[in-house]
C-alpha cells in the first residue's frame, strides 16, 4: 500500500498541473468518443517507473501500454492512469488514478485517488477498506425504493445502447434514482463508502474496475458479473451493491422474474 500511494502521489503532481492547463494538452482519438491525452501517457509512465523501482519483477496491465510480463508471473499491477479521461479533458474534477495489485486471479490491494479533491480510497484483502483515514462500509439500505444506483451510459461507438435503455427504464421505475458520473473506479468507490447503493455497467476493461472491486468487497459489499457466472474482470459486466440488494436489483436490471 505504501508503494502504491507513493507512486500515485508522484504521478498526481504533474496531473494536477495538466488539469489546470487542459486546453493546451495534446489529445488523440483512440476510437469513437475515446480519447487519450498526453497527460494519460505521462501519468502512466510515472506510475510504471515508480512501481517498478519498488517491485522490479512485477508485471503490468496498462490502459495505454498494454500487457508487460514480469519475471514474477504471479503478481501484476493493473493501472488506469486517468479513469474518466473525458471528464478530465472537459475540466470536470471527477476522475481518478486507479491502481490494483493482482496475485494469481485475485486482487489483493487497490487504491483509487482523485487528485483534485485529494480523496483516497484504498483496500487490502482481508484488512478492510478506507476512505482517507476512515473505514468504509457499503450502504445498509434493504429496499430498492430507497436506493440510488450509479451506472455508465454507453457512448458513441459502443454496443448495448438499446439494451441499456431498457435496463435504465426498469431501474428508474424501481429505485430512488440513477446517477451517471463517468468514472467507473469512483463509482465503485462511492458504493464502498455508502454514497451509492449500487452500480452496474457493461463492457468495461480490467483497469476500470480492478481496484474498485476490492474496495467494495472489503467494505462488506457484493461484486459479481451482471449477466452470468464469470468474473467482471474477464467479462467487463459488473454489478456492485450490498448483499441485500444484489438479487432484486439484478432481476430488475435484466428484466427477469
Amino acid at each position: 500500500m505504501t508503494v502504491m500511494v507513493a507512486a500515485a502521489e508522484k504521478a498526481a503532481k504533474a496531473l494536477k498541473r495538466d488539469f489546470g492547463e487542459v486546453e493546451n494538452l495534446q489529445v488523440s482519438r483512440k476510437g469513437p468518443s475515446d480519447y487519450v491525452s498526453a497527460a494519460d501517457v505521462k501519468t502512466e509512465k510515472t506510475l510504471v517507473a515508480e512501481l517498478s523501482k519498488a517491485r522490479p519483477n512485477f508485471g503490468f496491465v496498462l490502459e495505454e501500454g498494454g500487457i508487460i510480463t514480469g519475471a514474477d508471473s504471479e503478481h501484476r499491477w493493473i493501472i488506469d492512469p486517468i479513469d474518466g479521461t473525458t471528464n478530465f479533458l472537459h475540466g470536470i474534477p471527477h476522475f481518478a488514478i486507479s491502481i490494483a495489485l493482482q496475485r494469481g486471479t485475485e486482487i489483493i490491494a487497490g487504491i483509487v485517488y482523485n487528485p483534485i479533491t485529494e480523496d483516497w480510497y484504498r483496500a487490502e484483502k482481508g484488512t478492510g477498506a478506507f476512505y482517507n483515514n476512515h473505514r468504509m462500509r457499503v450502504s445498509a439500505h434493504r429496499s430498492l425504493d430507497d436506493s440510488v444506483v450509479a451506472t455508465g451510459i454507453p457512448h458513441k461507438g459502443r454496443p448495448w445502447h438499446e439494451e441499456f435503455i431498457q435496463q435504465s427504464q426498469r431501474v428508474m421505475s424501481a429505485t430512488a434514482g440513477i446517477r451517471r458520473f463517468g468514472t467507473a473506479s469512483l463509482d465503485l468507490a462511492f458504493v464502498a463508502v455508502g454514497r451509492f447503493d449500487a452500480y452496474w455497467e457493461m463492457g468495461l476493461k480490467p483497469w476500470d474496475i480492478a481496484a474498485g472491486i476490492l474496495l467494495v468487497q472489503e467494505a462488506g459489499g457484493f461484486v459479481a458479473d451482471l449477466t452470468g457466472p464469470g468474473s467482471p474482470l474477464d467479462t467487463g459486466n459488473i454489478l456492485a451493491t450490498n448483499a441485500q440488494l444484489q438479487a432484486p436489483l439484478r432481476k430488475v436490471i435484466l428484466g427477469t422474474p
